[in-house]
């Protein structure tokens, strides 16, 4: 008997969500989360500081996302990528989570420790081309671009000068 509520995609959702919000803890913003998907952002960061920068993000996970030299091939719904192409005043990028192939290994917790594996990776695809008659398109993400504590910081000054391509 199993008293799961979630599907395995939710519960995906869910660990990337989780994710995103620790690291936005750990760089001192907020985070805001949305009530609908109907626009392609599931959530928003906001830092403090100048010019209050924020970043719109798309949330993803996944158990395969293709190793291709130093980037990732991710597949996207066509309606996704389309969403996160539109030029708008605050930016928006994808983050993709990489979980491990076994859903045991996803979460430990200890008395001492919680750790989620894996990590996840960014990609803005502002000004990327439109695709036609496709249902999805495959994106590379660099793996240079982890969605960590740093990189989060880093995002966040692009943000505040305009400077995410």
């Amino acid at each position: 008997m199993t008293d799961t509520l979630l599907a395995d995609t939710d519960i995906e959702e869910a660990f990337s969500a989780a994710y995103a919000h620790a690291v936005a803890a750990g760089a001192g913003y907020v985070v805001s989360q949305k009530t609908f998907d109907r626009d392609g952002v599931d959530l928003t960061i906001e830092a403090g500081g100048d010019v209050r920068p924020k970043l719109d993000i798309q949330l993803k996970s996944t158990i395969n996302l293709t190793d291709a030299g130093d980037k990732y091939q991710f597949p996207l719904r066509k309606r996704n990528y389309d969403l996160l192409r539109i030029a708008c005043q605050t930016p928006r990028i994808l983050v993709v989570m990489h979980l491990p192939k076994s859903r045991t290994e996803w979460l430990g917790v200890t008395p001492s420790s919680l750790i989620l594996k894996n990590c996840a990776f960014w990609l803005s695809l502002r000004s990327a081309p439109e695709r036609d008659n496709a249902t999805s398109v495959t994106v590379s993400i660099p793996k240079s671009q982890r969605f960590d504590v740093e990189g989060l910081r880093a995002l966040m000054e692009q943000s505040r000068t305009g400077s995410i391509a």
